[in-house]
Parts: C-alpha cells; structure tokens; sequence
C-alpha cells in the first residue's frame, strides 16, 4: 500500500515562511499568558487593608462577641485567617438548636481549604449564657486540631462565647 506524501505542517528550518509563522506563535502565546495573568488576578476578590487581626482570644471576642452572645441558637463559626492572622473571611458552618450543633471537621475546613488559608480560629456561642466547654467542645477541638495537621492548616484556638463571657479552649490549655 502507497501513501500519498503530505507537506509538513509547518515548512522547513531554512524556510522565511517556517520562521515568520513560529514569530506569530511566539508572540501569541505571550499574549495569552499575559491576558491569562491578568485574568486571574483580576477575577480574585480585592481584601481590604484595614483587616481585623486576631493577636489573642480576646481579639476573636471583640470582632464576635456582639453577634453571638445573645443568639438563641448555637453557631459555629470559622475565622479565615492570612500567614499574618488578619481576618480574611468568616463563614457560618452550622446552626443548630438550643441545645447542640453537629460539627464535621470536613465543613469546618472546606472554607480554608478553598481560601487556602494557613490558619483557622473556630468558634461557636452557647444559648445558656455560660460559656463553659462541655466534653464535646473539648473532643472536637482536639479532632480539629489533628486534621488540621494533616491539611497544613492550624487551628489558632476555639473560642465559646456565651452572655456570660468566654472561654479560650487553647488559653485553658483544655486541648
């Protein structure tokens, strides 16, 4: 069986023909990496400059405390925080009842995952007023604080707010 013969897709070396169309490809792919360059850093959310900065516990209780003391729910949330701990977002991840909230450390990390975020702050507030820990806030404290070891994201603390004051889990060194 014969094939016919085809002409190379683009001339040879010695050909003004071959260089003029690698010049034009050359060029057009530095324009789509400067266009791609722009793209992406234009379609990212600006952050403002003057973002909260969360130095100690107190810090988290000034920004929140307003908010969730007096809910008659208990919320959990998590502080997105930046390599310099300035607050670069802040997401709800469950409401529950007036008595519990059911945490997955999966949703409780989806965010800074997302956000790719080197550390989180969890805290959620206590409908009773008293913001004492129970076992529970304890254990997931500690299971928060394995996987975010594993995903490179620290859990700077969890902070229960409730009308009665706070409580630091990290500060009472209870996990």
């Amino acid at each position: 069986m014969t094939t016919a013969h085809q002409p190379p897709l683009i001339p040879s070396t010695d050909d003004p023909e071959r260089q003029a169309l690698l010049d034009a490809l050359r060029q057009n792919l530095r324009v789509l990496g400067e266009l791609a360059i722009r793209y992406e850093v234009e379609t990212r959310p600006e952050r403002p400059l003057d973002m909260p900065i969360i130095y100690r516990p107190e810090s988290v209780v000034d920004l929140l405390s307003d908010e969730m003391s007096g809910l008659a729910q208990e919320q959990v949330r998590v502080l997105l925080l930046d390599r310099k701990n300035r607050v670069v977002g802040q997401r709800t991840i469950y409401q529950g009842n007036a008595y519990a909230a059911l945490v997955r450390p999966a949703e409780v990390f989806r965010p800074a995952v997302i956000e790719a975020v080197p550390h989180i702050v969890v805290v959620h507030c206590h409908p009773s007023g008293d913001p004492e820990p129970s076992r529970d806030d304890i254990k997931l404290t500690k299971d928060l604080a394995e996987v975010g070891n594993l995903l490179g994201i620290e859990l700077l603390d969890h902070v229960v707010i409730g009308a009665d004051g706070w409580v630091s889990i990290k500060q009472q060194g209870l996990a």
